[in-house]
């Protein structure tokens, strides 16, 4: 009878692969925290901040992906699975809220949610699949979430600087056991097999989720130009960064010789599904910096020119760019030569960057971001071209 009860849990390959309202529910949550922590950054451009902004990011990020997997796993209409995605939510929103000050007062608050949710999940999970193949793979996560929940508890108590580096032994820990498949002294490491996604669900989900991302590049672009007076100057400056989340929107959607992400995710190995996380990652990281460099665009447009300024301005479009190329490595197997440019491109440009005023590196850095997507659009179609002529392309 467990076992029954296990099975009737999952999703069957014959169930809708569109995302459910109740994910599509949950990622209200994710836009909360991308918004607090382009608001933490804004408040301090150092450093410093950047890197725990990046970990506040990269752990939260860790929860959406979990989250994703698991109703990629798991049919999310089933009430049992319904009420722990809510849980999760909950419990995320209390995660996100404390990320202000996530490396002062409210560090455990912070980490306390982040193990609780891995733990949380398997805790419901275990006895449900009691008898059932897949629960030995809730085991072998849960007992590596529990390996790094070490370093995150131990971090929260801890002066800031110490909790930096425990909080990125933890991420380290978390990040690449996945990739590793969870091998687990004793026990092996979680069957490929028990691994497989639904590719097209889970290609939308991180649609879904980049788009987010864009969203909160709008909410803050838009905020950041109502609280200015609005002039010539201020509406160049928007546009500009409107354009910038376009272009971010158009290179996102760039295929590579018409070929569905969905498909590749269903025939290759699961571990693709890990390293597609990994370059979201990036994209996602590169998209939270641009939305605090509009901000610093729109607000202040002529300002002197200042190092973290650039920083911003070029380091969200880079960081998109990695995470492109990454992806195209990963899932196509071929070297993105456009964006391999535009980021050669982005980096030979800073010494002249950082002499120029916000509106110039935007205006500078939107030009090479377009000239990057607009080859990597006419290469794509060309290569669309061939396929469906059936021929094979030449070597770009």
């Amino acid at each position: 009878m467990a076992g029954n009860q296990g099975t009737r849990l999952l999703r069957k390959r014959e169930h809708s692969r569109q995302a459910s309202t109740l994910e599509l529910f949950f990622d209200l949550a994710f836009i909360f925290a991308l918004n607090l922590l382009s608001m933490r950054f804004f408040d301090d451009l150092s450093w410093t901040n950047f890197l725990q902004t990046m970990i506040l990011f990269a752990g939260i990020y860790w929860i959406w992906i979990a989250t994703a997997w698991s109703t990629d796993w798991y049919n999310p209409n089933e009430p049992v699975i319904r009420w722990l995605v809510l849980g999760i939510m909950f419990v995320g929103l209390l995660m996100s809220a404390a990320v202000p000050a996530a490396f002062g007062a409210h560090g455990i608050l912070f980490a306390g949610a982040y193990v609780f949710v891995h733990l949380g999940r398997a805790a419901l999970l275990l006895p449900l699949l009691r008898g059932h193949p897949l629960q030995r793979r809730t085991l072998l996560v849960a007992i590596w979430f529990a390996v790094s929940g070490v370093p995150w508890i131990v971090g929260a108590f801890q002066p800031e600087s110490t909790r930096i580096v425990l909080w990125l032994i933890a991420l380290a820990i978390d990040y690449g056991i996945a990739w590793l498949g969870w091998p687990t002294p004793g026990l092996g490491r979680v069957p490929e097999e028990n691994l497989r996604t639904v590719g097209e669900h889970l290609s939308e989900r991180y649609q879904q989720v980049f788009i987010i991302a864009l969203g909160e590049v709008v909410l803050v672009s838009g905020l950041a130009f109502i609280s200015v007076d609005i002039d010539l100057l201020t509406g160049v400056a928007f546009g500009l960064a409107f354009l910038t989340v376009v272009l971010l929107w158009r290179g996102y959607l760039i295929p590579s010789g018409g070929m569905r992400i969905g498909t590749i995710l269903d025939q290759n190995r699961p571990r693709m599904a890990v390293s597609v996380a990994f370059c979201h990652a990036v994209v996602l990281a590169g998209t939270l910096l641009t939305a605090v460099g509009n901000e610093v665009l729109i607000t202040r447009p002529l300002a002197e020119p200042r190092p973290e300024w650039v920083m911003l301005i070029v380091g969200g479009k880079a960081l998109f760019l990695i995470g492109r190329v990454m992806f195209h490595i990963v899932v196509f197997h071929r070297l993105p030569w456009p964006g391999i440019l535009g980021l050669l491109l982005l980096g030979g440009l800073v010494p002249v960057l950082l002499v120029l005023p916000p509106i110039g590196v935007a205006s500078v850095t939107c030009l090479a971001l377009l000239a990057a997507i607009a080859v990597d659009i006419y290469l794509s179609r060309r290569s669309g071209w061939f396929a469906q002529a059936g021929e094979t392309p030449p070597l770009d």
